[in-house]
């Protein structure tokens, strides 16, 4: 299930120490035009930039142990042989 800030929604939030990552997570197969992370477009990074800031005035603003906010994109390829993941901290 998504997080939900409005209208808006987060795949994934995580928490570590001072960081929160919001995490957009993409799936494919593998006869797929565009990969994972290559379907992450300029739009589509703004929506995800406006949620997790959205996210952040809401619950983490006034947070004085939440030190900084990064957008991460993760991309699972499925084919025969399982599920391929590609983690790239900090996409954008």
């Amino acid at each position: 299930t998504n997080l939900h800030v409005g209208r808006l929604e987060i795949d994934v939030v995580a928490r570590r120490l001072g960081l929160i990552v919001v995490v957009e997570v993409r799936t494919r197969g593998e006869t797929a035009w565009t990969r994972g992370l290559g379907s992450v477009d300029w739009k589509k990074r703004e929506r995800i930039r406006r949620a997790g800031q959205r996210l952040w005035n809401r619950r983490y603003r006034m947070d004085s142990s939440a030190e900084r906010l990064r957008f991460d994109v993760a991309s699972v390829v499925f084919d025969d042989t399982g599920a391929h993941v590609e983690y790239v901290p900090a996409a954008f």
